[in-house]
């Protein structure tokens, strides 16, 4: 009996002893073994290939942004002139270490010192003219003071010649009474003594007396004329010690305004004075601060013309020791840029020395040059050595995120995956991202094929078991940062990755044509397989 014919007769025998559901289950194992032994097999075939591979690294990986700037004094002073005029002296010259207060130049003060002059006779002139003014101001008042005095004498006068003039004429009052009292008199005695009542002796007496009465009423009379002239005289000069009064008044009223005039002359002449003599004193220019002269940009005989603006004649760095650097960074990247972060730098004429800075300040004010944006970040920089100097271009490095102590992989490992016909292919990037790339091109910690920080992805791990020995075995992982050519990453929970893992970066004759920076982490070996 041949194989075959054993192998239907047991085959027979055993479905008759199983039902339907088992002899599906069993179909469903034996094809899931099919499935394994296909992978195996494309599994294989591939690690049948030459693979390039690179082992894990831990490492802390910076994620930086780079751009250029310019190397300047922190603090920078230029120093100017108020006033026109040729430089007759000039007492500093570049790299000058000076003090504040220091002379740095002179200009000529010839025609500034004749400015003065003028200035100050001008000023002594006005000064006369106010003293001339405030002694005809004072002689004004003093004939006030006069004519007051003499118009309260004459009012006293009027006073008593009213009251005299009022007692004369009570004088001629009693008199003219006495008069009429005599008259009276003498007119009755007469009558009496015609008729025989009266001696003769008594009329002589009453006509005697009647005369006195009358001599009386005359001079009474005679006083009060005189009286009234007098008056009529103390009232005309009352009059005219208060005209003398009111043109004193009017003198010193004159003089008061010519004098205030004269004063204000006095004060704009001295205030001439003043700005010219600060003019002659601006002459001299001095140092405002401490520091170091970075420029000069004047020579002796050269004018200086002070116009609308002040000619800068001297640049003063405060301390050469504190620098800065003015960096330009890009728009796609200033959104990640903080104070505080580390930055290091190099320059030209030390390509082989690093330095290293702060971020201080981003400043809000942009630049646009040929529609590229860039905004100026301010890093701060000590220089006790004295080495970075004014000017200088600066290529820097910002960094914006680390990942320390971490499990770092080439971009490749990421970018790679088996096939079914047993080429490895690496993940290419999507039309849209080429559509989209801005003028910078592409931005920082992206690849071509979309690595980003916080995705996911999948290296293979070349082992000597897994899927047989030199098989590869997939590893997820989660993507914490992508600094350039490198990432680092970290096994997704239940998955095991390892320190000196290989991992695959492609096939050996690709990864001998890619260049050197493509090829993952500097200075670190590959596994051929």
């Amino acid at each position: 009996m041949d194989t075959s014919t054993t192998l239907g007769k047991l085959w027979s025998n055993s479905t008759a002893r199983f039902t339907r559901k088992q002899l599906i289950a069993i179909g469903a194992a034996i094809l899931a073994a099919v499935i394994v032994l296909v992978s195996i097999v494309v599994i294989r075939s591939q690690t049948g290939a030459a693979l390039a591979t690179q082992p894990i690294v831990q490492q802390t990986l910076v994620q930086t942004v780079s751009a250029s700037g310019t190397v300047n004094p922190q603090n920078t002073i230029t120093v100017g002139s108020q006033v026109s005029g040729n430089i007759s002296a000039l007492y500093v010259d570049f790299n000058s270490k000076v003090k504040k207060g220091q002379v740095l130049a002179k200009i000529d003060p010839s025609t500034l010192q004749a400015q003065l002059d003028q200035a100050n006779a001008a000023l002594a002139q006005a000064q006369a003219q106010e003293a001339a003014q405030v002694g005809t101001a004072d002689a004004a008042t003093a004939s006030i003071t006069a004519a007051s005095a003499g118009n309260a004498a004459q009012t006293a006068t009027a006073r008593a010649s009213a009251a005299a003039i009022a007692s004369a004429a009570a004088t001629v009052a009693k008199s003219q009474s006495a008069v009429q009292l005599a008259q009276t008199t003498l007119t009755r005695d007469q009558s009496l003594y015609s008729q025989g009542y009266m001696a003769r002796s008594q009329v002589q007496t009453d006509q005697d007396n009647l005369v006195q009465a009358q001599t009386g009423l005359e001079s009474a009379q005679a006083s009060l004329t005189q009286m009234r002239a007098q008056s009529a005289a103390s009232t005309s000069q009352t009059a005219q010690t208060a005209a003398q009064t009111l043109v004193a008044q009017g003198q010193s009223a004159s003089a008061s305004n010519l004098a205030q005039a004269d004063a204000a002359a006095v004060q704009s002449a001295q205030a001439q004075v003043q700005q010219d003599q600060l003019a002659v004193e601006h002459a001299i220019i001095t140092s405002p601060v401490d520091g170091t002269v970075i420029d000069r940009e004047i020579s002796i005989g050269q004018t200086v013309a002070a116009g609308f603006q002040a000619p800068t004649l001297f640049t003063i760095a405060q301390n050469l020791h504190k620098m800065e650097v003015d960096i330009a960074v890009g728009e796609p990247d200033i959104g990640s840029i903080k104070a505080g972060q580390k930055v290091t730098f190099t320059v030209l004429a030390y390509p082989n020395d690093t330095f290293s800075g702060v971020v201080t300040q981003v400043r809000d004010n942009p630049t646009t040059v040929s529609n590229v944006v860039t905004y100026t970040v301010i890093t701060q920089v000590n220089n006790d050595s004295g080495k970075l100097l004014p000017g200088m271009t600066a290529t820097a490095s910002i960094q914006i995120a680390n990942a320390p102590n971490a499990l770092v992989v080439p971009l490749a490992a990421l970018q790679w995956h088996p096939t079914s016909s047993g080429r490895h292919r690496k993940a290419q990037a999507t039309p849209s991202a080429a559509a989209n790339a801005s003028p910078w091109g592409q931005a920082a910690g992206s690849s071509a094929a979309a690595v980003t920080t916080g995705g996911s992805g999948v290296v293979f791990v070349q082992s000597s078991g897994g899927f047989g020995s030199g098989g590869i075995t997939p590893v997820p992982v989660k993507i914490l940062l992508v600094a350039g050519t490198q990432a680092a990453v970290a096994p997704q929970p239940g998955k095991t990755l390892n320190v000196g893992d290989a991992v695959v970066i492609g096939n050996a004759a690709t990864a001998a044509t890619q260049p050197s920076g493509t090829q993952g982490i500097s200075g670190m070996g590959r596994a051929l397989h």
